[in-house]
């Protein structure tokens, strides 16, 4: 039986699209890890660059679905840093969109893993930690 949802009108989410997704998964963290977290933001881009293929030894830019940037508070002092950049998570978008289409899970589950994934390195969290927290945020 064929569908009745009228297809001719979806588009791929956008950049925006994508970023907004990120912004609502990260709400619905479990509010003890989303207090640890602080103040991480969020960028989209279609790509990695480069430099950060380059850097984790990607053999394509679909390889990397995300990425942390800035001082992981494992690494983080109590020294109050100067004209140091805010934390922020990379999503890639296609290759985000890639693996969605590969797999039998929703965008928004592959999101929410995405960022889980990118916080547990900012916190040097183990799998178990982060499987534990994705689990908790549904």
């Amino acid at each position: 039986m064929a569908s009745k949802i009228d297809w001719t009108d979806r588009a791929a989410p956008s950049l925006d699209d994508l970023e907004a997704m990120g912004r609502v998964a990260l709400t619905q963290l479990p509010a003890t890890f989303r207090r640890q977290i602080g103040e991480v933001r969020i960028g989209v881009a279609e790509f990695p660059d480069d430099d950060v293929l380059d850097e984790l030894g990607a053999e394509t830019p679909f390889d990397i679905l995300g990425l942390f940037t800035g001082v992981g508070m494992a690494h983080d002092s109590a020294t109050p840093h100067t004209g140091r950049m805010p934390n922020l998570i990379w999503l890639y978008r296609r290759p985000i969109l890639d693996y969605w289409a590969e797999h039998e899970e929703t965008l928004g589950t592959i999101v929410t893993h995405v960022l889980v994934h990118e916080i547990g390195h900012h916190f040097g969290l183990s799998d178990d930690d982060m499987e534990a927290i994705e689990a908790a945020a549904g």
